[in-house]
């Protein structure tokens, strides 16, 4: 059995140097990072068993690291934070964001030894706990007309090998619907190798992609994706650099380690995220010659608010599979909680749902979740700062909610009218003189805008 690989992310080479010597001695294999970047680009090279984070670096703290690695990835690798001067509040966020375990500097080695231990025995679960999850959430699950017609539109894509893009909000599940397209294919024994965009940078882009050759050889992500898929997480957050790279390659079909001569055959169906905003403009920063060849096959990912009938499904799914998978208590939600979710707008998606059954069943609590718990945790969501479909009404007074609707309806519809009231009290089917005071009693600006009646 292979030796369990650990990386310590630390800015303190007195730190890094230490830890690497008394883990190597007690047979891990050790990686050390500096900085964030390096942390980022090892991770998504090695894909390690256990991560020793610093929260204090230079370049970006590792509460914001593990924000970034909980959101934008669907592994299970377990993460100890590690502090000089850590406080309760950053100990406390860090459990919230997944961290299995916090120790302080400076290190005692018998802790350090323990924790790693620890860890790393969590480790085995944990992976087998997202390999569960994986297989589960790559089948969409639901009854509803949505999930049906993408499962069907999926399966019949697999077939072919086209470059495929799934549009779709952040946390809607595109790398699971992703994996589930691989699944359904004639690669799924192949290689299924995801690249997150936004680990890439420019100075690495070229050796990511292509590898080396030479004394430090390694292959890149083409080439580890072979016959398989290589899966571009959030086709938006390629660097310019990345996207000159893998345009030269889709040109050409082919692509060189760097150092070599001899050109080497893309076999990979490639296969990417992005946002639904991706194709209505440069802004996003994608080269248009490099979007018409991933988007031969464009597949849209609907967000969860439109298809709320599958949340009761969506629910249980996710509390079977967390009970099973990670040994939480179980626990289940009494109607009127499901009715509410129901009718929360679910910004997050599918992700947002999977973190709440996530925090409610590790949560102490009778075995029935209570609309009192669900209103609490939906207390603390994000503000009201979303787009009128995305804000949670219903956490609101009827007067209030009311107010958002129509400040909300009538700040679109003024601008839809280029800010003539004129125009919007036709569009409204409201009298001019009450839709001034209607304007007025909600704060919206309409003097920015020439009202030349009804031009």
């Amino acid at each position: 059995m292979s030796a369990a690989s650990i990386l310590v992310v630390d800015d303190e080479a007195d730190i890094r140097s230490l830890v690497k010597e008394i883990l190597s001695e007690e047979g891990y294999e050790v990686e050390v990072a500096s900085n964030g970047a390096e942390a980022r680009s090892l991770r998504q090279r090695q894909q390690p068993d256990l991560i020793l984070l610093d929260i204090w670096m230079p370049d970006v703290d590792g509460i914001t690291l593990l924000r970034e690695w909980s959101t934008t990835t669907d592994d299970v690798c377990p993460v100890v934070m590690m502090s000089g001067h850590g406080t309760v509040e950053t100990a406390v966020e860090a459990t919230r964001l997944g961290a299995v375990d916090f120790v302080e500097k400076p290190l005692s080695i018998a802790k350090l030894l323990r924790t790693v231990e620890r860890g790393l025995g969590d480790a085995r679960s944990r992976r087998a706990a997202g390999r569960l999850l994986a297989s589960g959430t790559a089948v969409p699950v639901g009854k509803s007309q949505s999930m049906q017609q993408l499962r069907s539109e999926l399966t019949r894509i697999a077939a072919g090998n086209s470059a495929v893009l799934l549009q779709g909000e952040h946390g809607s599940g595109r790398e699971a619907f992703a994996r589930f397209l691989h699944d359904h294919s004639a690669r799924a024994a192949k290689p299924f190798v995801v690249m997150v965009a936004s680990a890439l940078r420019e100075s690495d882009a070229e050796a990511m992609l292509f590898g080396r050759a030479g004394d430090d050889a390694a292959a890149g992500l083409l080439e580890q994706a072979g016959d398989g898929t290589l899966f571009i997480n959030e086709l938006g957050d390629l660097p310019a650099g990345a996207q000159r790279c893998l345009q030269g390659v889709l040109e050409s079909d082919s692509f060189m380690r760097l150092g070599e001569t001899k050109a080497r055959p893309l076999r990979a169906r490639l296969v990417s995220s992005a946002q639904p905003d991706i194709e209505l403009g440069t802004g996003n920063g994608v080269r248009r010659d490099l979007l018409a060849h991933l988007n031969v096959v464009v597949v849209r990912v609907p967000p969860l608010r439109e298809y709320a009938e599958d949340v009761p499904d969506l629910l249980r799914h996710y509390v079977d599979r967390l009970v099973d998978a990670e040994g939480l208590k179980f626990r289940r939600f009494g109607v009127a909680a499901q009715n509410r979710l129901r009718n929360y707008p679910w910004p997050g998606n599918v992700q947002e749902l999977r973190s709440m059954v996530r925090r409610l069943l590790t949560q102490a609590g009778s075995e029935e979740i209570t609309l009192e718990e669900i209103e609490r945790e939906l207390a603390q969501a994000a503000p009201l700062g979303e787009t009128l479909v995305k804000q949670d009404l219903l956490a609101l007074g009827l007067r209030e909610a009311r107010e958002h609707f129509e400040r909300a309806y009538l700040q679109q519809q003024l601008l839809l009218c280029h800010g003539k009231v004129g125009q919007l009290a036709k569009r409204v089917g409201m009298e001019r003189t009450h839709l001034y005071r209607k304007l007025r009693a909600l704060g919206v600006d309409f003097r920015s805008g020439t009202d030349d009646g009804d031009a």
